[in-house]
């Protein structure tokens, strides 16, 4: 009886760490490619539903989606502009007017990624 219940305690532990594992990779995740005075590239893992934080891109970038779907870029005001990205395919998004903000939402039920490639030099 010990045997088992062992086991029990076991899988239960198992379980319980797959379960914290797969809350953890959950979530929205940026990863650095490449960085000079030029060019910053990276790799961001959007999670459905959960918007990143507000932030500001001074300079023009390229998307390139490596899993496409559909993004809101959301406004502090609510205004919502709506980009579908298709899967293998590269979008341009310019420089953002000085003093504002955006959050990204992935609008879809399945993780988006995408590479970015930011313009260090251009405004």
């Amino acid at each position: 009886m010990k045997h088992v219940t062992r086991v029990a305690a076991l899988l239960a532990a198992a379980l319980s760490t797959s379960v914290l594992i797969s809350q953890v990779e959950q979530k929205t995740q940026r990863f650095p490619q490449f960085d000079n005075e030029d060019v910053k590239v990276w790799k961001t893992i959007v999670m459905p539903h959960q918007p990143l934080a507000m932030h500001h891109h001074d300079h023009p970038r390229v998307i390139i989606a490596l899993t496409g779907g559909t993004m809101n870029i959301v406004e502090p005001s609510g205004a919502t502009e709506t980009h579908v990205w298709e899967t293998g395919k590269a979008y341009w998004l310019p420089a953002m007017a000085p003093n504002t903000l955006h959050s990204d939402i992935n609008a879809g039920d399945k993780p988006m990624e995408v590479m970015v490639v930011e313009l260090e030099k251009e405004k």
